[in-house]
């Protein structure tokens, strides 16, 4: 076995050149080669206590996935990840180890942390290259379980019941499996094919998936009890976008940042010489701080936008999106307007475009400065107006980006199911809902939120399903 590695700095992510990435939706970061991911795995201290774990929402056993690698057994580090993680390979992307089990770490009390999301994506990479192996697919327990929404909770919540022997059916609405990850995440960040693996592999445990089935309308949860189906699980996500409900949002070319990464994805824009509807040139703001709104950025920018901005009203230091994503953002030419909030959307009518003389279109949009004040009731400082600091930022598309609010169509067709007043369902810590038999978890409870947690809560789920079916 190769020496520790006491480098204060994890080895680096090699990426694509920023100038050659910022015109193609090929994935960013480009993944360890096995040198690099023992390299990194020599900086684990295999401490006793493993406070990483302390730190995952699904508890994968992170020393023993990372001793594995050092040994050069790939495989047998892939299986260790694969008894707590339907998606690793989705999570080494996608998931904020940074503020999760990575912040856990010891390396990082005098350095970076070790590296854990880069080797989990390493990993499972190369599970996904070189294995042949199926997985085992247990013997049926003769219970069968219905779960609503092919997401991250979904498909955790699935594929943990699965192992067990239970028979499970997933009902998308979509066309295409994998929910958010799939229409929410952009091809840079997530490719498509990775998604659809780690859903094949789901399937070959004996999870059974139905498409174009929207629950609430071409079903109800009811239906799929009298179905025959013993419990249900709600992972329906948070679909409805939020607005700030400010003049002139009903213009044309205002999207929410639901919609305009949906329409990119769904509508294969990151194919090569793609035509779709939302192709254009121009000025974009996009209005948020979050990882969605540097999604929403990046990919107009890829879209042939000739300018993107940011707009947040707070400063950078409270900007909530992943850093790595911000850095790739600046490095890629995206200009940060932060202390800056819109008041209005400006836009002219065109009686003669026949695509909608009605509501106009976007010319630009008024903004004011703030400034940070006293903190919130969660400890942020709250953004003020600074009076007189009103101007115009030129530009003919907006994206909002301020949150999402649970999909309120599973709520309005199941009786007797207990909501907040954010539009969420009410579950207690076990994710049982207010009715015997259904449970929920994910953004559908907790509104927008990480898909590691959404994972996590899948994986409550189907702990508690286990129990209730096993009674």
């Amino acid at each position: 076995m190769a020496k520790a590695n006491m480098s204060l700095t994890r080895n680096v992510m090699p990426t694509q050149d920023a100038v050659t990435r910022a015109h193609n939706f090929d994935e960013v970061a480009l993944g360890y080669s096995e040198e690099t991911a023992i390299n990194e795995a020599m900086r684990c201290l295999d401490c006793k206590n493993m406070p990483c774990v302390s730190g995952c929402p699904v508890k994968i056993h992170i020393p023993q996935f990372i001793g594995k690698i050092k040994e050069g057994d790939f495989e047998g580090a892939y299986r260790v990840i694969a008894k707590s993680s339907s998606l690793p390979a989705v999570c080494g992307r996608v998931c904020p180890q940074e503020t999760q089990c990575e912040s856990k770490c010891v390396r990082g009390i005098k350095g970076e942390s070790v590296g854990i999301g880069r080797l989990e994506r390493f990993v499972a990479d190369w599970h996904n290259t070189f294995s042949t192996d199926d997985p085992i697919r247990p013997q049926s327990n003769g219970h069968k379980v219905a779960v609503v929404g092919s997401g991250p909770s979904g498909l955790t919540c699935a594929g943990d019941l699965a192992k067990k022997g239970y028979e499970v059916t997933v009902f998308e609405a979509l066309h295409t499996a994998g929910g958010v990850l799939v229409y929410g995440i952009p091809e840079f960040r997530l490719p498509k094919a990775i998604v659809s693996k780690e859903v094949e592999t789901l399937k070959k445990l004996g999870v059974k998936i139905e498409t174009n089935v929207v629950i609430g309308k071409t079903l109800t949860v009811d239906e799929l009890f009298d179905g025959g189906f013993e419990a249900v699980f709600i992972g329906s996500g948070a679909g409805l976008p939020n607005f700030m409900g400010i003049p002139g949002e009903a213009l044309n070319g205002v999207y929410s940042a639901n919609e305009f990464l949906t329409r990119s994805n769904l509508m294969k824009s990151y194919l090569l010489n793609p035509q779709t509807p939302i192709m254009k040139g121009g000025k974009v703001a996009v209005v948020g701080g979050g990882n969605v709104a540097m999604d929403a950025a990046r990919t107009a920018l890829r879209l042939g936008a000739d300018k993107v901005y940011i707009v947040y009203r707070r400063s950078m230091d409270e900007l909530p999106a992943r850093r790595e994503e911000v850095e790739h953002a600046e490095e890629e030419g995206i200009e940060f307007k932060l202390l800056c909030n819109p008041t209005e959307i400006l836009g002219y009518n065109n009686p003669n475009d026949p695509r909608d003389a009605k509501n106009g279109f976007v010319t630009g949009m008024t903004c004011v400065k703030m400034e940070l004040g006293e903190p919130d009731e969660r400890g942020r400082r709250r953004p003020v107006v600074v009076e007189g600091s009103e101007f115009t930022l030129d530009v003919d598309t907006v994206i909002m980006s301020i949150g999402t609010s649970p999909n309120p169509l599973i709520k309005s067709t199941t009786q007797g199911l207990e909501v907040n007043n954010r539009g969420g369902i009410v579950v207690n810590e076990e994710g049982l809902t207010s009715r015997i038999g259904i449970y929920a978890g994910g953004d559908a409870v907790t509104g927008a939120a990480t898909v590691i947690s959404a994972m996590g809560a899948g994986k409550t789920a189907a702990k508690a399903i286990d129990e209730y079916l096993s009674k």
